[in-house]
């Protein structure tokens, strides 16, 4: 039995919930998400409570249980708080700059990189004397956050011997040692 699937998704107040024609779409006061359910799941709502049922044991019937429930009861927390990914620029020069949804990054290369971010995602930089460059990312979307992210961290990925490069808020980098000098004179 899933477990996560069975767990019921408290809906609190100020939330709107639909579900029609194999679409479950939520409103709240940051946004409307919209998931469309497969597989044969069924999404029920009981007062301020949303069930996900299966129809059978089957093993693909049990991972689209637990993932569909997952999926909605992400959507209800975005909707009401919404998520934030903080990313750190680490490295001699990195800098990250934002007008508007347009990203200005300079990791090292040639040239910057500009990004030009979603409309749902809202995008900041933080610039503080002593402390690496901070880019803060929030929407009420996990999944675009989440997506987002990632692109911006693909541009320079920590590199394993200093530890330069875009990583996420407490990311911990583990260290290589480097070449070592042979005692031998």
């Amino acid at each position: 039995m899933s477990r996560i699937g069975k767990a019921p998704i408290t809906v609190p107040p100020g939330v709107e919930v639909n579900i029609a024609n194999g679409m479950v779409t939520i409103s709240g006061k940051l946004g409307t998400l919209t998931q469309a359910i497969v597989g044969g799941i069924t999404v029920s709502q009981e007062e301020n409570v949303i069930l996900v049922n299966r129809p059978s044991d089957s093993r693909t019937d049990r991972a689209m249980h637990g993932l569909t429930r997952a999926l909605l009861a992400n959507m209800v927390i975005g909707v009401t708080e919404g998520y934030t990914k903080t990313l750190e620029l680490i490295g001699v020069g990195f800098r990250a700059s934002n007008q508007g949804q347009v990203l200005d990054l300079s990791l090292g290369y040639s040239h910057n990189i500009m990004v030009r971010v979603p409309e749902d995602c809202k995008v900041s930089t933080e610039m503080v004397k002593g402390k690496a460059p901070r880019i803060i990312l929030t929407s009420h979307d996990k999944h675009l956050v989440g997506m987002v992210a990632s692109k911006i961290r693909s541009f320079r990925k920590p590199e394993p011997y200093k530890g330069k490069g875009v990583r996420y808020m407490g990311e911990i980098v583990r260290k290589k040692a480097g070449k070592s000098a042979s005692g031998k004179a």
